[in-house]
C-alpha cells in the first residue's frame, strides 16, 4: 500500500498526504469522499498521470493518521490545501472533489482563487438547507439516517457512527456493494466489481482504521454553514452529477448548477454516483484542464 507523507501544518497538526506521478507535473489536488482517504487508486492515478498531472491527496483531519480538527468547517480545507502546495513548492494546482469531497474542492476554488486554476466535483453535495429543493429527495435511507443524525446533534451522530464504523473500517471488496445497501441502485451496483471495488474498499479502510472522527467531523461540517459563498466564485467549477445517484441526489447537482457563480454543469440522467468516476474520469479530467 502507498505510504503517505506526514506534512506538518503551521498550527502543528499533521496531515497524511499521498503523492503519485511525475515530479514536474502540475498538481491535481484530490478531495476524497466521506468516509474515505487520500490513498491513491491505481486507475485514477493512471488517468491523472496520462495527462501530465501529479496526483496529490490529503486525508482530511481525523482520517488515517491526519490529526483531528474538531469543529472544522468546510472552508478550513483551503488553508490545508495552501499548506500542501507550499510544502510541494508549487504556486498553482487543479482540484477535484468526489462526493463529500465536492464541497471541499469548491472551498479551495472559492478561497484560493489565485492558486486554483479550475475545480471539478463528481456527485458533490449541496449546502444544507438549499432554498427551493427538498435536500433529502431521492436519497438512500442510509444517508437520510446519517444526515438526519447530524442535524439532531453530536450525540445522535456518534450513535450512528458507533453502528456504522465496524461495518466500514474492515470492509472488503466482496462486501462493499452490500455495505452500500440502499445508497446504490442497479446502475451503480454494476460498477462495484474488480479493481474499482478493491480501490473503494481499501481507501475506506485506510480512512477509518484509527477512528470515525474524520467522518463525524465531515458530517457536522456539511450540516452547518460552509464558511464561503458560492455565488461570487470566479474559478471555473465543473459540476458532474448523475440521475441514478442515491448518495447525493440529482437535485443537488441541479441546485449547484444554478447557484455556483462559475458553474460549468455536466448533468447526466443515465449515470450514478459511482459510474461517473468509473466511466467518465477521462472526460472529467479533460474538461478540467481544458
Amino acid at each position: 500500500m502507498a505510504q503517505p507523507n506526514a506534512v506538518i501544518l503551521p498550527d502543528g497538526r499533521s496531515l497524511d498526504v499521498f503523492v503519485a506521478g511525475p515530479s514536474d507535473g502540475l498538481p491535481l489536488i484530490f478531495h476524497h469522499g466521506s468516509p474515505s482517504s487520500g490513498l491513491p487508486a491505481a486507475s485514477f492515478v493512471q488517468a491523472v498521470t496520462d495527462r501530465g498531472l501529479r496526483y496529490v491527496a490529503a486525508s482530511r483531519p481525523g482520517y488515517g493518521d491526519s490529526t483531528r480538527q474538531p469543529g472544522r468547517s468546510v472552508a478550513d480545507v483551503a488553508a490545508d490545501a495552501a499548506s500542501v502546495m507550499d510544502w510541494m513548492e508549487v504556486d498553482r494546482a487543479y482540484t477535484l472533489g468526489w462526493s463529500g469531497g465536492g464541497p471541499h474542492a469548491m472551498a479551495a476554488a472559492a478561497l484560493l482563487p489565485e492558486r486554483i486554476i479550475a475545480a471539478a466535483t463528481i456527485g458533490g453535495v449541496a449546502p444544507y438547507p438549499a432554498d427551493g429543493i427538498d435536500w433529502f429527495e431521492g436519497m438512500g435511507p442510509e444517508n437520510i439516517e446519517e444526515f438526519g443524525a447530524s442535524l439532531e446533534g453530536p450525540d445522535a451522530l456518534i450513535a450512528f457512527k458507533e453502528r456504522a464504523w465496524p461495518v466500514w473500517r474492515n470492509v472488503s471488496a466482496d462486501a462493499v456493494a452490500e455495505a452500500f445497501g440502499g445508497l446504490i441502485d442497479h446502475v451503480d451496483r454494476g460498477s462495484l466489481t474488480g479493481e474499482f471495488a478493491e480501490e473503494v474498499a481499501a481507501s475506506t479502510r485506510e480512512g477509518l482504521r484509527n477512528s470515525y472522527w474524520g467522518w463525524f467531523d465531515d458530517d457536522m461540517a456539511f450540516s452547518r454553514s460552509w464558511g464561503f459563498d458560492l455565488e461570487p466564485m470566479r474559478v471555473p467549477v465543473h459540476l458532474w452529477q448523475g440521475g441514478h445517484d442515491r448518495m447525493v441526489p440529482y437535485v443537488h447537482g441541479e441546485w449547484l448548477a444554478a447557484h455556483v457563480g462559475s458553474a460549468c454543469p455536466h448533468l447526466f440522467p443515465e449515470h450514478g454516483h459511482l459510474t461517473l468516476a468509473v466511466d467518465s474520469i477521462g472526460p472529467i479530467l479533460d474538461e478540467l484542464i481544458g
